[in-house]
């Protein structure tokens, strides 16, 4: 009897506390921030920095996990399965959201269906660079040099999802450019270095070092207006290719079915964090610019990105299993 009375009191004792967990504001226990890109990169970086000041804020562990691989498709099909409560989140890119669903036959994930879009953290435009050797010096004489060789210029990626945006850019210009994938942005930039392709579309962080010891050339900015971490660069839509804009975004979600009001806490702490004057003044220093959008402007940028993609995938018949 005494030892059905202990299991009795243990099972009551484990039903009054996740009763008082679940009565709990948000966030009542740790939370899981998967990152489906590898350490040290950029999307990385955000998710650590914006995780920290969460649970200075909340007091709470926020607990960062790489889980990179197959486009930023294994750490978004780790996320999707698991429960809506806003304890496990995604750190995701275009390639999450809007890329994979364009190029690929078989998705174990439909982003629209399986995730709930929270907030962008940052926004990074690309650069457009090139071999000292190539003679170039704006878009427009880059394209001009691919039309007089076609076929013969190379560019390197590190994923498809670049080259998604750099077919785009040859389709716009009428050229044909070939492609030589790599893995990974550093093995990329290694071999536009060393002359084994000529060009690159790349984000800024890893690019400015380059540019400012004179080992690579920039041509352009991919994004709508001049960029502060390169002012000198012109936009691309300034140097010859009217209409041509890529920005590449690193931005938050959660499982679908998740409360809203966990949805909007997520986002206003994370615009509160993007405020702060300390995180402005290191996001700058990477050559990122702060994000921080409303749930719903996301979810219809996210929607019109898709649609692009989609159109331009099919187009140029660029498909992946």
């Amino acid at each position: 009897m005494r030892g059905w009375m202990r299991v009795f009191l243990a099972f009551l004792m484990c039903l009054l506390g996740a009763g008082s967990a679940i009565g709990q504001p948000y966030p009542a226990k740790p939370i899981r921030v998967v990152v489906a890109f590898p350490p040290g990169g950029t999307n990385d970086i955000l998710a650590r920095l914006i995780g920290q000041r969460w649970s200075e804020a909340w007091g709470q562990p926020v607990i960062v996990e790489n889980r990179p691989g197959a486009n930023t498709i294994i750490g978004a099909e780790l996320v999707v399965k698991a429960p809506p409560d806003g304890y496990t989140l995604l750190v995701g890119a275009s390639s999450t959201y809007t890329v994979n669903p364009a190029i690929y036959r078989k998705l174990p994930y439909d982003p629209v269906r399986d995730l709930a879009p929270v907030t962008t953290f940052g926004n990074i435009p690309l650069v457009i660079a090139v071999h000292p050797s190539v003679p170039a010096n704006s878009v427009r004489e880059l394209i001009a040099l691919a039309k007089s060789r076609p076929g013969q210029l190379n560019y390197g990626t590190p994923t498809v999802t670049f080259q998604v945006v750099i077919e785009m850019f040859a389709q716009m210009a009428s050229v044909q450019l070939n492609r030589i994938p790599y893995k990974g942005s550093v093995p990329t930039l290694t071999g536009l270095i060393a002359g084994d392709v000529q060009i690159v579309f790349l984000d800024a962080p890893p690019i400015i070092p380059h540019l400012r010891s004179g080992k690579l050339k920039a041509l352009a900015v991919t994004s709508p207006e001049r960029f502060a971490a390169v002012p000198d660069l012109p936009t691309v839509g300034e140097s010859g290719l009217p209409g041509y804009e890529v920005v590449f975004w690193t931005g938050l979600f959660a499982p679908a079915g998740t409360p809203r009001e966990i949805i909007a806490r997520l986002q206003q702490e994370t615009v509160r964090v993007l405020q702060l004057p300390a995180t402005r003044e290191r996001l700058a220093s990477l050559a990122i610019v702060p994000g921080g959008i409303p749930t719903e402007q996301f979810v219809e940028q996210l929607r019109a990105e898709a649609a692009r993609y989609a159109t331009v995938a099919k187009k140029l018949n660029i498909q992946t299993d």
